[in-house]
């Protein structure tokens, strides 16, 4: 059979009804442990001479067959489920500093990343240097020393879709000998794959518009399965003996797969934040709309961006489909299935005015998640992004009346029409 496409592939890659009693909808397999069918089978499993399930906490075939399922969508070669988006981030970049060592990190990020490069990774001996070189090739060249052992970015960002040139960050980075992480949290594979584009890892937070129902905590860490880069000088933890293997490296027992299978072993095994097979069967769900949803909240946010851009009450709107957009060229290249359902304004008054405004909104939800069937509004500056100080912020380019709007899958004029008694009820109108 010729390769499936995207939309094939989001209803039936990663899962066969003939491995589990003709059942169209993957079961939930709920269930801790698994019973080892004799001796040699347990050693077989625990060794890695066989593959199975021994324990949910490290594997469970729900939670596979989630992750077989983003796999298929983004190209990738190889792919771990885990509990959130944070924890896909930690243990990846963990999993490439285990020794110590600089990541070099775009200032264009979720604020919850940043909080744990601000906090949690110098405390583990790991240097994380923010740079705006992510935008100037041979800036970024320059940067990258022999102690830099990654690149991360956010292919579109949180919270004022900033998009990145993967394609000239992979080539720089690759001259270093250095991987490229891409959080594709905001684009999912439906409008971009980092992969088709150099990167080397991709993470999600699938909590977001890749599930996109506001009813679960996701992650997902994928890799292009070339571990070329990963040479034992730079990354020898891939190549030290683990107790567990019998005195086996990871590169020892996969070497087409060592990554995921270190970042599973050591910190999803170690660490513990595993997905739950409901959860996964609920991501399973959501994969299934991926294409629709993600296209009509593209659509609207285009539609709001462009209301907003109209409006005496606002100073600035940021959505890859305005004309006005920093990185037009590069989102007309590059995002062909449209511009996300994640776009920033400013709004123009007081900060008095501006929470009447918030307070008075009826449509939108006033809450932190994005990519949500419904339709979602919040001050980034105080809520998601407030762990920021003035320099990274300033940095981040996150101005203080920064508004981001998360676009849902209701009528776009209905959701127009709120904003505007909203802004009318705060005096801005």
């Amino acid at each position: 059979m010729a390769e499936l496409r995207f939309d094939t592939k989001k209803i039936k890659a990663g899962y066969s009804p003939l491995d589990n009693n003709q059942a169209i909808s993957p079961p939930i397999y709920q269930t801790a442990a698994y019973d080892f069918k004799s001796t040699e089978h347990a050693q077989n499993l625990f060794t890695y001479k066989e593959a199975g399930y021994l324990y949910t906490r490290v594997g469970n075939p729900t939670v596979t067959y989630f992750a077989e399922r983003v796999k298929a969508l983004d190209g990738a070669k190889n792919a771990v489920a885990v509990g959130s988006g944070m924890a896909a981030i930690s243990y990846t970049l963990l999993n490439l500093a285990s020794k110590g060592g600089t990541i070099l990190a775009s200032p264009y990020l979720y604020g919850g990343t940043i909080d744990a490069f601000d906090r949690l990774f110098p405390e583990l001996g790991i240097k994380i240097k923010l740079t705006d070189a992510v935008l100037d090739p041979e800036k970024l060249d320059k940067e990258i020393t022999d102690d830099v052992k990654a690149i991360y970015v956010e292919s579109i960002s949180n919270p004022n879709a900033y998009l990145l040139d993967i394609d000239s960050i992979s080539e720089v980075a690759h001259k270093h000998g250095v991987p490229v992480v891409v959080d594709n949290t905001l684009a999912t594979p439906y409008l971009y794959r980092p992969l088709e584009h150099g990167a080397d890892i991709v993470v999600y937070s699938a909590t977001k518009a890749l599930t996109g129902h506001g009813n679960i905590i996701a992650g997902l860490i994928l890799d292009n399965g070339d571990m070329s880069l990963y040479t034992k000088e730079k990354y020898p933890q891939f190549y030290e003996p683990i107790v567990m293997l019998k005195g086996k490296a990871p590169a020892d027992i996969f070497p087409d797969n060592f990554f995921i299978f270190r970042a599973t072993l050591v910190y999803l095994n170690l660490l513990g934040a595993a997905l739950s097979p409901q959860d996964a069967y609920l991501g399973i769900i959501g994969l299934e709309t991926l294409s629709e949803r993600v296209a009509k909240q593209s659509s609207n946010a285009a539609k709001i961006a462009a209301y907003l851009e109209s409006s005496p009450a606002v100073e600035w709107v940021r959505h890859p489909s305005l004309a006005s957009y920093k990185f037009k060229a590069l989102a007309d290249k590059h995002l062909t299935n449209g511009g996300g359902g994640v776009l920033s304004f400013g709004i123009k008054g007081t900060p008095e005015q501006e929470a009447a405004f918030l307070n008075n909104i009826n449509l939108f939800h006033y809450h932190v998640n994005l990519g949500d069937a419904r339709s979602l509004i919040v001050d980034s500056p105080n809520t998601t992004h407030s762990e920021l100080d003035e320099d990274e912020f300033k940095l981040a380019d996150i101005p203080s009346n920064l508004i981001r709007i998360s676009a849902g899958l209701e009528d776009a004029d209905d959701l127009i029409a709120d904003l505007e008694q909203a802004f009318k009820a705060a005096g801005l109108l």
